[in-house]
């Protein structure tokens, strides 16, 4: 009879991205999810779920066969994806966050589809716990060095807009502050030279999965004037760590933090 039989939370569960999968197993509905992107790496078990395709390749077919009765995306990054889901009538639900706050509020609304609301809130208050915590120790420096994150190599693309924010929680200051309201990677080109004229203290890069080559930093015309360049103070981050907006960012966070603090001990 209609309307008569249980009500329940999604059981089967396709993550579009790393760190929708991420966050489902950190609310403790691993067991849920039935399907993930090639990128997704943490928890270290999602890696034995089957793979639906990459970041913005995604083969229909397979996520129609896993039968989910929910799917995770992120962005207009997987516009064409989740069109055809749609299409489908796939229950979908697509999250586009840019900010560290908006972070924390993907987690509580993925949290509440999922019916892990709890679970979402006591992990967003372990977050902005150690948020302040950080805060406060960085408030104690007497100044804050000026660092210079780079996304991409070519062209220099700097970081999105919670990768700055990070950057000012872990005690820097980000040499291009207003780039941060740009959510496109296209608004945040920038000029060398005029990375140059900003002389960063610090450079970190995280060129998506590329592997740094400080040298071909250093190389640049000009950067030998930088002053993170002539006091080697070049660092890279793990992409996992810093560019997928979820739970891992913190571990993003703790790396910018120890950078900074390095700096201002060597002083």
């Amino acid at each position: 009879m209609y309307g008569k039989g249980p009500v329940e939370f999604p059981k089967r569960i396709v993550c579009l991205t790393a760190e929708t999968a991420e966050i489902v197993y950190a609310l403790g509905a691993g067991e849920r999810v039935v399907g993930v992107p090639g990128t997704a790496e943490r928890p270290p078990e999602v890696r034995e779920k089957p793979k639906v395709g990459g970041f913005t390749t995604f083969r229909l077919d397979k996520i129609l066969a896993l039968t989910p009765d929910l799917v995770l995306a992120f962005s207009d990054l997987q516009q064409d994806i989740v069109r055809d889901l749609v299409g489908a009538g796939v229950p979908l639900f697509a999250t586009n966050q840019r900010s560290f706050d908006d972070i924390l509020q993907t987690i509580l609304m993925i949290g509440g589809l999922i019916g892990r609301e709890a679970e979402a809130r006591a992990l967003i208050q372990d977050m902005q716990d150690e948020v302040r915590q950080i805060r406060e120790f960085s408030s104690l420096w007497p100044d804050r060095p000026r660092v210079y994150f780079e996304e991409w190599d070519a062209p220099l693309i700097a970081g999105i807009r919670w990768v700055s924010e990070l950057i000012e929680i872990a005690g820097g200051n980000d040499v291009f502050p207003e780039l941060r309201e740009k959510a496109a990677a296209s608004g945040r080109v920038v000029d060398p030279d005029e990375v140059v004229r900003r002389d960063p203290q610090i450079i970190v890069a995280s060129w998506c999965g590329k592997k740094l080559e400080p040298e071909r930093i250093r190389s640049r015309p000009g950067w030998d004037r930088v002053s993170a360049v002539n006091e080697n103070r070049i660092y890279e981050l793990d992409g996992a760590d810093i560019l997928a907006p979820g739970p891992s960012v913190m571990v993003g966070l703790r790396r910018l933090h120890e950078i900074v603090q390095g700096y201002m001990q060597a002083r």
